[in-house]
């Protein structure tokens, strides 16, 4: 099954781009990455979805992959919310978000953070409200590592092998080219806008800005998931349970053998996490409404 790209028009008329599986007339799933990553990174995940009846739609955020760099530099939270939201609805019905790090902090904020209905269910990935800082620091010093670009494809697989030490190591130059690009100095820069780690920014927002976090995860009414790498550093067993407590109804799903990156590292079993919320929880609750 080969995806079908789409465009979109986010926050501040800033132009996203996606790939597309399933039929375009089934219920979408709104697939999000983490900081740094692109829209390749979901691995199998989307047409899992879409062999089950979804339309899955992996959208590259705003500043990486395919999508718009903001030309402001407006790479704050809200702005990847407004993105979300405008995307939701052009999907032409509230889809499932699915977010992985920063992007399951836009998928919060867009759901908790709106008045009206955005989405029919919530994936949260290997992220909470309150996460571990030293997780979170490690996941900067590794983007940062590319900041001024690599020699060559296998000096970054060795950079991304050093961040996920329980992956064997590998050079895949197809897959690697997803997430790089080679400027005309000849030297493979990472697929994303240098202003996205600008101003002390990271993966969840800083202290001052909690008060934002803690108010959309009251308002979070729909079903909701959290999936949680066992191996990760990035989640607290505290900021789990507060999450979990935060939003009534929500369910945790561990992944073993899985650090911050769960779909990359065992892309079979979260597939079949999520889908699994999906037919039990998500469908049921559509129904009885």
């Amino acid at each position: 099954m080969e995806p079908r790209l789409v465009r979109f028009e986010g926050f501040e008329n800033l132009h996203l781009v996606g790939d597309v599986w399933g039929d375009d007339d089934a219920w979408p799933v709104l697939l999000m990455h983490g900081g740094g990553q692109t829209r390749h990174a979901w691995g199998g995940t989307a047409q899992t979805l879409a062999e089950h009846g979804w339309r899955a739609v992996s959208m590259d955020l705003r500043g990486h992959g395919d999508s718009e760099w903001a030309l402001n530099g407006d790479y704050s939270f809200t702005a990847y919310a407004g993105d979300c939201v405008a995307v939701c609805d052009a999907l032409g019905r509230p889809p499932v978000l699915v977010g992985a790090s920063l992007g399951g902090v836009a998928a919060m904020i867009a759901e908790g953070g709106s008045d009206r209905e955005v989405s029919s269910g919530l994936v949260v990935v290997d992220i909470t409200h309150r996460s571990n800082p030293e997780g979170i620091q490690r996941i900067h010093d590794f983007m940062s590592s590319g900041l001024g670009g690599f020699a060559t494809l296998e000096d970054a697989a060795q950079a991304i092998a050093a961040y996920t030490p329980n992956r064997t190591k590998r050079v895949n130059p197809a897959g690697l080219m997803k997430v790089l690009r080679q400027k005309p100095d000849g030297r493979w820069y990472w697929h994303w806008d240098p202003k996205f780690i600008g101003r002390g920014r990271t993966e969840v927002p800083q202290e001052d800005f909690q008060g934002l976090f803690e108010a959309a995860l009251a308002n979070i009414r729909v079903p909701t998931l959290l999936v949680r790498g066992l191996l990760s550093d990035v989640v607290t067993d505290e900021g789990i349970q507060d999450f979990l407590t935060k939003i009534p109804g929500s369910k945790l799903a561990d992944v073993g053998d899985a650090s911050h990156m769960v779909a990359g590292d065992q892309n079979d079993a979260f597939s079949s996490a999520v889908v699994d919320f999906l037919e039990h929880d998500v469908r049921p609750a559509s129904d009885a409404r």
